[in-house]
């Protein structure tokens, strides 16, 4: 999700100001990497990290991972022109 925008959520509208990444991971009980690694957008969103999250702070688990495929299609989109493939001719259908 990296993020998927889910840890700004998190961040923005219901984490206590001033929570650091070690006390969220603490509050959470995943290890402060994978935390880091999720908020920096290193890493997807997990189902197992969506439900830690939606208990520690209220967010929906099911709005975070349904913003998952938006944060991918919008990171695959940034990297369009990066990205050299051959167009492929249509295959006819090959009856046996």
């Amino acid at each position: 999700m990296g993020s998927a925008g889910i840890p700004r959520v998190a961040r923005n509208d219901k984490e206590p100001a001033g929570l650091s990444i070690t006390a969220a991971s603490l509050a959470l009980q995943v290890s402060r990497p994978a935390l880091s690694s999720l908020l920096n957008g290193r890493t997807d969103l997990t189902g197992n990290m969506a439900l830690r999250i939606e208990k520690a702070f209220g967010v929906k688990m099911d709005t975070l991972m349904r913003m998952q495929p938006s944060y991918d299609i919008a990171q695959a989109g940034k990297q369009e022109r990066n990205i050299r493939v051959r167009r492929l001719q249509r295959l006819a259908h090959v009856h046996s």
